[in-house]
């Protein structure tokens, strides 16, 4: 299941019933596990670990050197788990010394043709990135967020779950958890994610107080001090409010608002 002309360095580690196609390179330090399926011309560079199940796409460049002027030839990682579909074009880098040293995608991801993943990049489970969407270094990406075509975030931005980034929509803030970003370059928010939210199982009930905390953070004309004491007592009912406000409480480039 392996090309002959594939290059496969002595020290990486194959997993069972893995598909390597024809002229892949596979370098030092490198884990690849059982059932994964790899397309030609695809490079992987380590150290990288990935998981199982994953089915990566001609031409996809994973574990380069980060693009970072202070990354000093440091060991860092690339750390992709199960399930992950990655297809052309895309490309992830390691992390940096300065910055964790690892950057890390969790499980059941898509990453469309020409998606690009910086250096020391969080990225959750059941996320979609659809093609040309880019992450800078540093960003986190919480569970079931959506960035479509031509989307970005800059670095350091954080987003939270079950986000929705609209197609050509620019992040240069953090961006709270069930939010609906959009505008033509600099995001801001246009409503709530309830789309999404509906279709992976939230009751009415939630989704009810999940609008009650984001008029209280955007429509209300509170300062977000003041705001957020009323989030305060809304979270004591809700375990959503309770993620926004920790998203909050987390926040470093400041709330897109």
């Amino acid at each position: 299941m392996i090309h002959p002309t594939a290059q496969i360095d002595p020290s990486a580690v194959i997993g069972n019933h893995v598909s390597i196609g024809a002229f892949t390179v596979v370098g030092a330090e490198v884990e690849i596990g059982d059932n994964t399926l790899i397309g030609p011309h695809v490079v992987i560079q380590g150290p990288t670990r990935i998981g199982r199940d994953n089915r990566i796409a001609q031409f996809a460049s994973l574990g380069g050197d980060p693009q970072d002027m202070k990354y000093g030839g440091e060991r860092t990682e690339l750390v992709i788990g199960d399930r992950n579909l990655i297809r052309e074009f895309v490309t992830i880098n390691r992390g940096t010394g300065e910055g964790g040293g690892v950057t890390r995608i969790g499980n059941d991801n898509w990453l469309l043709a020409y998606v690009h993943v910086a250096h020391d990049c969080k990225i959750g489970n059941h996320t979609i990135f659809s093609n040309y969407s880019a992450l800078a270094g540093h960003v986190e990406v919480g569970d079931w967020t959506v960035f479509a075509g031509y989307s970005g975030a800059h670095q350091f931005c954080k987003v939270g779950a079950h986000a929705f980034i609209a197609m050509g929509c620019l992040l240069g803030a953090d961006v709270p958890p069930f939010l609906m970003m959009a505008n033509d370059q600099a995001g801001r928010p246009r409503g709530l994610n309830t789309t999404g939210l509906k279709r992976r199982g939230f009751e009415p009930e939630r989704i009810t107080a999940i609008k009650r905390a984001y008029r209280t953070l955007y429509t209300s004309g509170l300062s977000l001090a003041e705001a957020r004491e009323q989030l305060v007592a809304q979270a004591k009912e809700s375990e959503d409010v309770r993620a926004m406000l920790e998203f909050l409480e987390r926040s470093e480039r400041g709330l897109a608002r």
